[in-house]
């Protein structure tokens, strides 16, 4: 009997001994990249930051030869912003999508800049699934139909859900008239009711070992590391999300929130980001977030022939267009999308009201994605300045609502600062949003009279209420359908060598309290 006893002590050792050395350990990659804006080809620019098309996939290959159980996945705007992408509707990104073996992607606001009907045609050529859990259609009442609210996807014995979530602010930070039957509700919402569903197992795959959520939702870290978003902050909040995938606001975000991994990968595929997730038999050990800033050693990565071949093909296709020289710079026209008044953004405002014959121009920073660098200015600069193909819209309106418009368009913490030329602005940097402006005159000092009829050139975005400008009660509303690009390509022809100009004294911060 004691024999029989010690043998079965014997039999449980072994095998609790057989569980401790070999339980399962996965290690698991997810690679993201967001705010891509159809940057496929590298800035070989001596300063240059963006990889391009090929050396991303290159990168991911890499990655690929470390660790085989990788997930690539995009947090949105993957198309619009260059010439080589908006020209064929993103037709080499999908290239690169197809060939980095994209999972997913989260729906940006750009995504809707040629209409909704191209966002599931996207998926199709890219070989990946949009996932959209807070997209609804108004007329149905249901989600969308061109993406999934979420993706269950196997690694090596380890089930994953994604869910994707776009931004609320997609509402208002696209053209209206594409997203009028399209209501963007609370991502928290959405993301508590799939996590539910996918832990009650209701997925055909059964319960996924762990959720992730792969988002347009803008972040933002503070050199305390702390990271800040009123929409992530709710998102944190939600049961059941191991990890944040986030994007929009051109960040780099890399640390936790309310206990949760949260990552943002810059912009343009300069920076790539990382969710390491550690499971061991099914349950999570650890999940680390990461960011490689890939452009400061872009040099270092070797680029994926096939992909290169692809572009070289697709540029070599467009240089027609893309090389032609208009104009020349002998210094930068700089834009800084994150400051204030740019030499950028008055040239290009002074040649909108010039060009429609008005006193004053206005627009929003956003819609100036770089600086316009010194030497030979092409059709390709151009369109990477100006992406959109917006149109010149002439307003009238009064000396009030002028002052409101101005005053909209600083330090928004929502939207790049306004553009204008025509005026100089005196505000108080110290005094709430929408309440800065301390004085407006026109450009030759002529003070701005509260009943008085101005007109405005401004831009068809910010009419239809893009950035949350609002133009309802203006006086009279003229779209002229002329495109804002052609207008400035215009300029730089009739200049030959573009001026820049001096700014200093157009936008002066002048603090009336302490």
């Amino acid at each position: 009997m004691k024999d029989i006893f010690r043998k079965t002590q014997y039999i449980i050792l072994l095998f609790l001994l057989s569980t401790s050395i070999f339980a399962k350990i996965v290690k698991i990659d997810i690679i993201s990249f967001n705010d891509f804006h159809g940057n496929v080809a590298e800035d070989t620019r001596e300063k240059g930051k963006n990889i391009g098309m090929a050396k991303m996939v290159g990168y991911v290959n890499e990655v690929k030869k470390g660790n085989p159980n990788v997930i690539v996945v995009s947090g949105g705007d993957n198309y619009q912003g260059t010439a080589i992408s908006n020209l064929t509707f993103g037709a080499p990104v999908n290239r690169m999508m197809k060939a980095m073996k994209v999972t997913a992607s989260a729906v940006g606001n750009h995504e809707f800049d040629w209409g909704s009907e191209r966002i599931g045609k996207w998926a199709k050529e890219g070989n990946f699934d949009y996932l959209a859990a807070n997209i609804y259609d108004k007329k149905t009442g249901k989600l969308v139909t061109w993406a999934k609210p979420y993706k269950v996807v196997k690694v090596d014995g380890i089930k994953i859900g994604i869910i994707g979530l776009a931004t609320e602010e997609t509402a208002y930070q696209t053209n209206a008239e594409f997203v009028k039957n399209i209501e963007f509700k609370p991502a928290n919402e959405a993301a508590q009711y799939w996590v539910n569903y996918l832990n009650a197992g209701k997925d055909k795959m059964g319960k996924p070992d762990i959720i992730i959520a792969i988002t347009h939702i803008p972040s933002a870290q503070g050199e305390n590391k702390v990271i800040s978003g009123e929409e992530l902050n709710k998102l944190t909040k939600v049961k059941g999300i191991s990890g944040i995938i986030t994007g929009h606001s051109h960040r780099t975000v890399s640390g936790i929130m309310n206990g949760i991994p949260v990552i943002q990968a810059y912009k343009y595929g300069r920076a790539l980001g990382r969710l390491h997730i550690v499971m061991e038999d099914g349950k999570i050990i650890e999940i680390k977030p990461s960011v490689d800033m890939v452009s400061n050693n872009k040099s270092d990565i070797i680029p994926d022939k096939g992909t290169e071949g692809i572009l070289d093909k697709e540029t070599k296709d467009l240089s027609k267009v893309l090389k032609v020289k208009i104009g020349k710079l002998n210094e930068d026209l700089t834009h800084d999308r994150g400051g204030s008044l740019s030499k950028l953004g008055y040239w290009a405002t002074d040649a909108m009201r010039k060009a429609a014959h008005a006193q004053i121009g206005l627009t929003n920073g956003g819609g100036f994605r770089r600086t316009l660098y010194k030497g030979d200015i092409t059709m390709g600069d151009m369109y990477e300045i100006m992406p959109f193909d917006n149109p010149l819209v002439l307003v009238k309106v009064t000396g009030v609502q002028l002052k409101k418009l101005i005053d909209h368009g600083i330090g928004a913490d929502f939207m790049s600062d306004g553009q204008f030329a025509g005026v100089k602005v005196k505000y108080d940097p110290t005094k709430e949003y929408e309440h800065r402006v301390v004085s407006v005159v026109l450009e030759d000092g002529t003070p701005i009279k509260d009943n008085e009829i101005y007109t405005v050139a401004t831009d068809g975005f910010l009419v239809s209420g893009g950035d949350r400008y609002n133009f309802k009660d203006s006086v009279e509303i003229k779209n002229l359908f002329i495109s804002i690009r052609e207008t400035l390509v215009d300029r730089v022809k009739d200049e030959k060598v573009v001026k820049v100009p001096n700014i200093d004294d157009l936008l002066i911060p002048v603090p009336t309290s302490h």
